[in-house]
């Protein structure tokens, strides 16, 4: 139920607002790598000390999101998702402040708080307040600035910290985050659903443990020296995982409802993306890197040259509904799925004598392709999800969708040092960039095993497509004879 006096805002409006609040929180992630180095010089470390503070986000990122469904349906998703822009943007402010790395870290946590409310709460309040019809524009829409923000980070960072100073990375935050709250307040009606009554305080427990350990272990696994530390911590995060889901086949009411698994849609839709999602979060490491340490760029200029992945995606959003409509999501995710991992490996193949027109245009068309995909997924997955279940269902896609972008880091990351290794270098070359970029492709197009899995008619009443079968192909010719 909705509060009354609420007006009914277009669907744009709504996936517009909850696209800024995702803006805010993916350009504040991709900004600040680029800054680690200067951060750390100001504040008396070395920039591999510093990654700490990234990882304290990941960590609060992955106690809280299982618990923000449940938190929306509680308190109203409106009240909520404000309250998390509040948060993000206090934290934010913290940062910009912070005199030393134990408060940065500290902030970040707090930030982190913020940020995994906004993600899946914002995604549920869209699916509360959209029709199915206009679901697929509106999940395109949202998806703008959610995608631009990784691409503005880079160049954004280098400018803050060549110009300016790196606490303007954080302070930027702030004028977002009040128009956010002043919209919200606005345009978002206080959806509430039907919680359960007994709390899984077990479940919370081994779950944002589990996930967690793991995050920080495959962040560690960048790092010289951590590999035994960030093997426990994995092995321990594995063994806490497989303890959860031995509790929720048992729990009546679990904080991540594997139950929704058995759904077709949204459980191909959950491992297919998260196959996809590796190659997406591996593309923003890999690229600025070749370009500068291929390319010699600079990272202003490498940054630059990755707007063009975010060009491609806002051309792709006009043109997802009506590709989604005359094809379906089945035969979209097929066939986009192949086109999107093949334009990521192109990527591998840039070299220094390659036009820059020609690589803009290529990591456009692959910027779109990709875009396609993740909008096709985005929607399709909750096409069978009842409106009381809705919560639980963004809680577990958001945290599979989170997890999955930081291993894809560390898979670009292990294939950059795999072919390192193998070349018997120290220092990454662009074979060695060729070889990560093609292996996060691979990964990539094997989700097409599972994108066959999806019906013909899956998300029918979303697209408006007809499936073409052979019993609506085929002309049904009666007899004549008496009575005719």
């Amino acid at each position: 139920m909705s509060e009354s006096g609420t007006t009914r805002p277009h669907f744009r409006t709504i996936a517009l607002i909850v696209g800024a609040a995702l803006f805010m929180e993916t350009l504040d992630s991709t900004v600040l790598a680029t800054a680690l180095p200067v951060m750390a010089h100001e504040l008396g470390v070395s920039a591999p000390s510093l990654s700490i503070a990234l990882t304290s986000y990941l960590i609060s990122l992955a106690i809280f999101i299982p618990v923000s469904g449940r938190i929306a349906d509680r308190f109203g998703a409106r009240t909520v998702f404000r309250a998390a822009i509040i948060l993000f943007t206090l934290g934010s402010i913290a940062c910009a402040l912070a005199p030393n790395v134990t408060f940065l870290v500290a902030a970040r946590f707090f930030q982190g708080i913020g940020g995994a409310l906004m993600m899946p709460v914002g995604r549920l309040v869209l699916m509360r307040s959209v029709e199915k019809r206009d679901l697929i524009q509106a999940t395109s829409w949202v998806l703008i600035p959610a995608i631009i923000g990784p691409i503005l980070g880079p160049p954004l960072g280098g400018f803050f910290v060549t110009y300016l100073n790196w606490r303007w990375i954080f302070y930027i935050n702030v004028p977002i985050g009040i128009l956010g709250v002043v919209l919200v307040s606005i345009y978002i009606a206080n959806t509430r659903g039907e919680g359960p009554q007994k709390t899984d305080f077990l479940g919370i427990f081994l779950s944002s443990l589990s996930l967690g350990l793991l995050l920080f272990g495959l962040e560690l696994l960048s790092h010289r020296g951590a590999l035994l530390l960030a093997l426990g911590l994995i092995a321990v995060g594995v063994i806490l995982g497989v303890l959860y889901i031995l509790h929720a086949r048992r729990a009546k009411d679990p904080i991540l409802d594997l139950s929704l698994m058995r759904l077709p849609t949204f459980g191909t839709s959950v491992i297919a993306g998260a196959i996809t999602r590796i190659t997406q979060g591996a593309h923003p490491f890999l690229l600025p890197l070749m370009m500068q340490l291929g390319f010699g760029l600079t990272a202003m200029q490498s940054g630059l040259m990755t707007l063009a992945t975010a060009i491609g995606a806002i051309v792709a959003k006009p043109v997802a509904p009506l590709v989604l409509r005359r094809f379906g999501f089945r035969d979209t995710l097929m066939i986009n799925g192949f086109f999107c991992s093949a334009g990521y490996a192109l990527c591998g193949l840039f070299r220094p004598g390659w036009p820059m027109p020609v690589m803009f245009l290529v990591m456009v068309i692959a910027g779109f392709f990709m875009s396609l995909q993740f909008t096709g997924y985005n929607t399709i997955a909750y096409d069978e999800i009842p409106q009381e279940r809705m919560a639980s269902a963004t809680s577990f896609y958001t945290t599979f969708q989170q997890l999955m972008l930081s291993i894809g880091i560390c898979a670009g990351a292990a294939g950059l040092q795999a072919g390192m290794v193998a070349r018997g270098v120290s220092t990454p070359q662009l074979m060695d960039f060729t070889i990560a970029f093609w292996a996060v492709a691979i990964i990539s197009l094997s989700a097409t095993i599972w994108n066959r899995r999806f019906s013909h008619e899956a998300g029918t009443e979303i697209s408006g497509h007809t499936p073409r079968t052979w019993s609506t192909r085929q002309v049904i010719k009666e007899p004549r004879g008496l009575g005719s």
